[in-house]
């Protein structure tokens, strides 16, 4: 959840991206099973139903059916285009898990919405990456550069994080996760922010130096995601805290199709998948 991966579940919420989500992050299709990884007919005890975003949730998952097949599982997934219906779906039963948003965002839709869902485990992270725009050399940023960012607190410090990282800016000590840009102590380069709605950052590269984007949205943007002027580290405070996340209701955290999804989800061929298929823009975390 590129999460496609804020904290406000309610206000509109762009798809971790993914994650993507960002986060990240109603309506969207309710409904279109992606994969049937078995023979129709099977007992319903041996099907897993799964909410996820189109990308790349479900299509890791779609990765990993055969991984479920051997275990003795159908994998049915079901895609949304939204970041609030299928923690609605789970809720109500008619998902088994769902796999779409990182814990901050599940903890705040718990919090906001008197549900009991909980994380099964951890997948995969979507790194923040900065692009060149029409500059090209982070190592020589423009007096007065722009620089588009995304304009929701939760990306916003993320990107402000990976500035600083780059030297481009010094924030204040300890602000974290918490940065804003008034948190921005030292400017040398007297950059301008530009802060646009997430999902809409990649439009803004050819009227900006540089951007810094959600995994998931650079990936729908089309963008070469290998080619990033550099990005989030897998160890790095934002993938420990952003990393996304299988999601069950409390108890069934421990169930049998709980424990064969994680299997499948945390399995060699689900790295090797995500390693070769998102270069660098989805990193497993397991």
């Amino acid at each position: 959840m590129s999460l496609k991966q804020h904290l406000k579940p309610l206000a509109g919420i762009a798809a971790v991206a993914g994650l993507a989500l960002a986060l990240t992050a109603c309506g969207g299709n309710s409904g279109s099973a992606a994969t049937t990884a078995a023979a129709s007919g099977s007992s319903e005890d041996n099907v897993i139903t799964v909410g996820a975003s189109p990308s790349p949730h479900a299509e890791i998952l779609n990765a990993v059916a055969d991984e479920l097949k051997s275990e003795g599982y159908e994998l049915k997934v079901v895609e949304y285009n939204d970041y609030v219906q299928p923690n609605v779906a789970l809720d109500a039963g008619d998902l088994d898990a769902n796999y779409f948003q990182h814990l901050p965002y599940l903890e705040n839709y718990n919090d906001e919405n008197g549900t009991d869902l909980v994380s099964a485990g951890a997948i995969h992270f979507e790194p923040m990456g900065l692009y060149a725009g029409k500059s090209s050399d982070i190592n020589n940023v423009p007096d007065g550069a722009k620089i588009a960012v995304p304009s929701d607190a939760t990306n916003e410090a993320r990107a402000l994080l990976l500035l600083q990282d780059q030297g481009v800016i010094k924030l204040k000590d300890g602000v974290g996760l918490e940065a804003t840009a008034n948190d921005i102590e030292e400017n040398p380069h007297n950059i301008q922010l530009v802060e646009v709605e997430a999902a809409a950052v990649p439009r803004s590269l050819e009227d900006s130096d540089f951007a810094v984007i959600n995994g998931n949205y650079a990936l729908s943007a089309g963008l070469d995601t290998s080619a990033t002027l550099a990005s989030e580290s897998a160890d790095s405070e934002a993938a420990q805290t952003y990393a996304n996340i299988v999601a069950v209701r409390k108890g069934d955290e421990n169930s049998e199709k709980t424990k064969a999804l994680i299997k499948a989800l945390t399995s060699d061929t689900a790295r090797k998948f995500i390693e070769e298929q998102y270069k660098g823009s989805v990193i497993p975390v397991f």
